[in-house]
């Protein structure tokens, strides 16, 4: 039972544990609904099948998750990318709920394998300046893809691009082609929902605003008026969870390699919102969460809707929060929501269906607004250089390109400029001064042996520094006075086989012209690379001088051998060690 967590919560329930976690599912139960709906106009899905990601794939992910607060469920990141996914496929044989179901499958397989292959810590080396980004860009377009919804912008055709879809919505509305009721009832649900806010804090806004809007338009007869309403999305109605078998039949299979990049943007947003939110509650709690468990957990989550007629989901930012924020103990809480939203199906439908369209947009107007990570921003663009330009670029990627090569855009970006900064080894000058310990050369002057040189090594050797590593001791070779050089390594890290050809490389040159190539201050690291590697035999086993407990010791070694080497045992040599200082 090691991969179903919440049987081991379930032996040694407490029993207080039961208030809590009821009173928490309840809760979150009562903003589900509303927002499945929303994501439902969103990525322009049936509603019930939205629905059915929060039952059925809430239910399942709260058998894996190893959190006690984390609801799976539709979001709006993946709402927008299954919208421009589906967008960009109409000219395949594919109705969208085909192409839903086969996202489903093919993000739940890519998870859960992740997830079994203990893939789970790889996400840690995505830059948070690119879930920044990319959850910004995802808050404006929510935002601007409302705001046509919100005035009754007529005939609007459902584009994956932020900039045509704005600029038609804008054009129609200059040509008096939109509703004036609707946007009246996009205005009176926000204001509904301040009120509420204002005068009953305790109550969930959302929840109850929409409720009273659903009757007052049931009651007074505004569909009338031309104000769209669910049921002209596509009614909701009382349903049990279904076996629907495989999205695509044998003939079908062909079409798969079309999603794949889709499918893989799509799951890696997932495993990293999972991973994210479970350890951003986990450090709230001070409960400690299974990043692997956690992809196993959306990945089940997410091959079971597929298989029960439901769209692709993940963690939840907003009721994941809220399941924390209302007292909820274990998975439970999570588990009895999904059951909740089943039994409100059966009670609640009809008057769901009288929620206008306008109303749902106000809704989603403040989840976007809420999203906006304005600390999170201010920290990003004002950290470090690289960091700022990765968040441009993965916001702008986001909202100029589609939405799942944003992400491949911004964390190749993040990736090149990282590799940038580490392949930037340094050489330091330096001299043995009066007390015999190592000291940067202020006066160049001061050198009294011009025929040894130690060239002081920091920073990676792994192959993005291989090239500029070796360029620099080379041209520091080309002095011809010079005729041993000593790389004190003692700083020098992760040396791979392009690193080593290159030290190979610098000591045929060496020799050819007759001088020679000492190596001191090495790591076990570096030894064992050298020595596995057969770069030691190729050096010369004396010529290499391991790090001692005296941080010195060895480049002091060096310098005899280079003596020696020189036939010149008596003559004090000047050490020589050279800096290239990066630029600022």
């Amino acid at each position: 039972m090691e991969r179903l967590p919440i049987w081991q919560e379930i032996r040694r329930y407490p029993r207080e544990n039961w208030r809590f976690d009821l009173t928490a599912a309840a809760t979150v139960a009562m903003v589900s609904i509303p927002q499945a709906i929303g994501f439902a106009l969103i990525a322009g899905l049936p509603p019930l099948m939205v629905v059915m990601s929060v039952i059925v794939g809430g239910f399942v992910a709260a058998l894996f998750t190893s959190s006690h607060h984390v609801v799976f469920g539709p979001t709006n990141s993946l709402s927008l990318i299954l919208a421009a996914t589906i967008y960009s496929f109409s000219g395949l044989a594919l109705e969208p709920t085909q192409i839903a179901l086969l996202l489903a499958l093919l993000i739940g397989v890519i998870q859960l394998a992740a997830g079994l292959a203990q893939m789970g810590d790889l996400t840690q080396f995505i830059s948070r300046s690119v879930v920044i980004g990319y959850g910004t860009a995802i808050a404006v377009l929510l935002i601007a893809g409302q705001l046509p919804y919100l005035v009754g912008v007529l005939d609007l055709e459902r584009s994956s691009g932020l900039l045509r879809g704005l600029i038609d919505a804008s054009v129609q509305v200059m040509h008096g082609n939109f509703l004036p009721f609707s946007a009246a009832m996009g205005l009176l649900t926000l204001l509904v929902f301040l009120a509420l806010e204002r005068f009953w804090p305790r109550v969930p806004a959302e929840f109850v605003g929409l409720v009273l809007v659903a009757a007052l338009t049931k009651f007074l007869h505004l569909p009338a008026l031309g104000i769209r309403t669910i049921a002209d999305e596509g009614a909701l109605s009382a349903a049990i969870p279904s076996f629907v078998g495989m999205p695509l039949g044998a003939t079908d299979v062909t079409v798969v390699p079309a999603f794949l990049s889709a499918a893989f943007a799509l799951a890696l947003l997932g495993m990293l919102e999972a991973i994210s939110i479970s350890k951003t509650l986990a450090t709230r709690s001070g409960q400690r969460v299974d990043a692997n468990q956690e992809l196993v957990s959306m990945g089940a989550a997410n091959i079971a809707n597929s298989f029960f007629g439901a769209m692709p989901g993940s963690a939840s930012f907003a009721r994941s929060g809220l399941n924390f924020q209302n007292g909820a103990r274990t998975q439970v809480a999570a588990l009895a929501s999904s059951g909740f939203v089943l039994l409100a199906l059966f009670f609640v439908s009809p008057l769901i269906n009288f929620l206008p369209v306008p109303a749902i947009a106000a809704v989603l107007l403040r989840v976007g607004w809420r999203m906006l990570p304005r600390e999170q921003i201010f920290i990003a663009r004002r950290a470090t250089r690289a960091d700022a330009i990765v968040f441009w670029v993965t916001l702008s990627a986001a909202l100029l390109l589609k939405l799942d090569a944003a992400i491949y855009v911004g964390v190749g970006t993040s990736l090149a400029l990282f590799l940038r900064k580490a392949s930037k080894p340094t050489l330091v000058e330096y001299a043995f001064d009066d007390s015999g310990s190592l000291a940067q050369v202020e006066d160049k002057t001061q050198r009294s042996h011009q025929q040894i040189s130690i060239i002081h090594v920091e920073g990676e050797l792994f192959f993005g520094a291989a090239d500029l590593f070796h360029s620099q001791v080379r041209a520091l070779a080309e002095d011809g006075d010079i005729k041993v050089f000593i790389l004190r390594m003692k700083n020098a890290r992760h040396l791979d086989a392009t690193t080593v050809m290159a030290l190979i490389e610098l000591n045929d040159y060496l020799q050819r012209s007759g001088r020679k190539l000492l190596i001191s201050g090495i790591t076990e690291e570096v030894e064992r690379v050298l020595r596995d590697s057969g770069a030691a035999d190729h050096l010369g086993q004396e010529n290499i001088f391991p790090t001692e407990a005296n941080l010195t010791m060895s480049t002091k070694r060096a310098l005899q051998r280079a003596t020696q080497l020189l036939n010149d045992p008596q003559q004090k040599a000047a050490i020589r060690i050279f800096y290239d200082r990066p630029q600022k």
